[in-house]
């Protein structure tokens, strides 16, 4: 998965959280959210990672900016740094570069502070401009986000959703950052407001032409319009990774496969038949032996109870983890 054009480069990453018990509070179990990832994202586009909920795709996200903390691995920056390993002065450097959109806007606004302030804040501190350069830059962050200036004056609960979305894209990119963490931040708006943010990202993509996507979300109609390539995750391991159009016309996982078909129409396509999964993802604190997925897939066979697959690469670029394919 090596390309020369690497910005960030994924390790073997792990990310577990003890579980604490009693007065003590003393280690009684681990819950394995990342467990050994490796991937390589190339300068400029835009990756899907996608899964259901506690797959470990959100803690990818915030381990990439450091709001969660690995337990091992190594995350490369463009070659140089290991962010990992960044403390102090270089890591708020390398934050600069490295930006966040929540799915709750709130996450990253401050209710007690107008727009011009929030924006303008963000410029002086991290960028060492003056009041008027911030002031006239919040301006031209808002006009590039689709807001008109004059709602700078406003404070975050008098916008709508896909407002407050908007200036909260603005506060990520105006520091002009090469690589923005998308977590679910198209997933709390109404679908008609969904389809304007996604364009929206997409072109302030093409505006500042450096900016390279990590698209985390649930919805896979929103992740095939969006990508480049796509990343499928199950109970902290990655089981598929493939470019967009490969992906969505052949996809090799079983566990791909039954994402796909819940969709009634994708892009046009013809309907797949309905693959039902049966049970309830296994806990990351009691993760199945061998196959991970073996418990809830249709075609496991004994060997899948008792040995993990290898990742492999079945075509150029189409990496699986499935005995089966």
């Amino acid at each position: 998965m090596n390309n020369q054009n690497t910005i960030l480069k994924i390790e073997d990453l792990q990310v577990h959280f003890p579980i604490k018990a009693g007065i003590t509070q003393h280690t009684v179990g681990v819950i394995k959210a990342v467990d050994g990832v490796s991937i390589d994202i190339r300068k400029g586009e835009t990756v899907g990672l996608v899964g259901e909920s506690g797959c470990g795709k959100t803690t990818i996200g915030r381990a990439i900016v450091r709001l969660n903390e690995p337990t091992a691995g190594k995350i490369i920056f463009d070659g140089k740094d290991d962010i990992l390993q960044l403390k102090g002065k270089e890591l708020r450097n390398l934050r600069r570069k490295l930006q966040i959109i929540f799915q709750d806007p709130y996450s990253s606004l401050n209710p007690r502070q107008t727009v011009k302030r929030l924006l303008s804040e963000v410029l002086t501190v991290q960028m060492g401009m003056n009041q008027q350069q911030a002031f006239e830059r919040t301006a031209e962050l808002l006009n590039a986000v689709g807001l008109s200036p004059v709602y700078a004056q406003r404070y975050p609960h008098e916008f709508s959703g896909g407002q407050r979305q908007r200036v909260a894209i603005a506060k990520a990119i105006a520091l002009q950052p090469e690589f923005l963490v998308c977590d679910e931040a198209v997933s709390a708006l109404d679908v008609s407001i969904q389809s304007q943010i996604i364009n929206l990202l997409m072109d302030l993509k093409e505006q500042f032409g450096n900016m390279t996507y990590l698209f985390i979300s649930h919805a896979l109609n929103v992740v095939e319009h969006i990508s480049d390539r796509v990343v499928v995750m199950y109970l902290g391991k990655m089981m598929e990774l493939a470019d967009n159009e490969e992906l969505f016309n052949h996809p090799a996982h079983p566990y791909t496969q039954a994402l796909l078909s819940a969709i009634p129409i994708l892009s046009g396509r013809q309907k797949r038949e309905r693959i039902v999964l049966k049970g309830e993802v296994p806990s990351a604190a009691n993760v199945p032996p061998g196959c991970r997925f073996h418990t809830r897939c249709p075609y496991a066979e004994e060997r899948c109870s008792k040995e993990e697959p290898d990742f492999r690469e079945i075509a150029a670029g189409h990496w699986v983890a499935c005995h089966k394919v």
